[in-house]
């Protein structure tokens, strides 16, 4: 399997791709949309604004080969901010800034006592998740982040994993092709690793 993770200026892109190669897959790193579009597997990674990202996306021209792929069934990945991007739109200090619009909803700032929520934390996993088949409840990923979705009666058409910081919110969403996780795999040690490998092996089905 041969997965690709977009380079447009913002990720952990070294920790990712060293994350994902070690679940097996033939990784590269690259902003060349034709190898994004053939890929197996698309990771796109974010770290930073949710305005900067989309600004990188949208000078690399990346949105119409993201939603290319998902509408072929041809798997991606959102992490992180890559995540938040997938949704309609993101809400920071008072600016909105249109996102892919893959995923229902906004991306707001955690309504909790402490920003960021930065550090290990559990999620609620729902019956038939794939991406976290076999992990032990007790399971703990790393978050560092201020914004979120929340609304998560917009996302009853997919499979939510939630997590909670004074209020839930969601942590990993499944919509068929589309897979996105709002902590970060590469730094979650055996969890993050598991979750990786369960997205890797859905490549051979897609």
């Amino acid at each position: 399997m041969n997965v690709v993770i977009l380079d447009y200026g913002s990720g952990n892109l070294r920790s990712a791709e060293r994350a994902v190669a070690r679940t097996g897959a033939e990784v590269t790193v690259t902003s060349d949309l034709n190898l994004a579009a053939e890929a197996d597997g698309l990771v796109v990674p974010g770290v930073g604004a949710y305005a900067a990202c989309m600004a990188g996306i949208e000078a690399l021209n990346a949105g119409p080969v993201i939603a290319a792929r998902v509408a072929a069934g041809k798997p991606v990945l959102g992490i992180c901010v890559g995540m938040q991007i997938l949704f309609e739109s993101g809400v920071e200090h008072g600016v909105e800034t249109k996102g892919l619009g893959l995923l229902p909803g906004s991306v707001t700032r955690l309504a909790a006592e402490r920003i960021p929520h930065m550090g290990w934390n559990t999620v609620a996993v729902p019956e038939g998740s794939t991406l976290l088949a076999g992990l032990d409840a007790e399971a703990r990923f790393y978050f560092v982040h201020s914004y979120a979705a929340q609304d998560l009666d917009l996302l009853s058409d997919a499979l939510v994993t939630t997590a909670s910081h004074d209020l839930p919110f969601a942590a990993v969403v499944e919509a068929g092709a589309l897979s996105a996780a709002q902590f970060h795999p590469e730094k979650s040690a055996d969890s993050g690793f598991a979750l990786l490998g369960n997205w890797v092996a859905t490549l051979a089905f897609a």
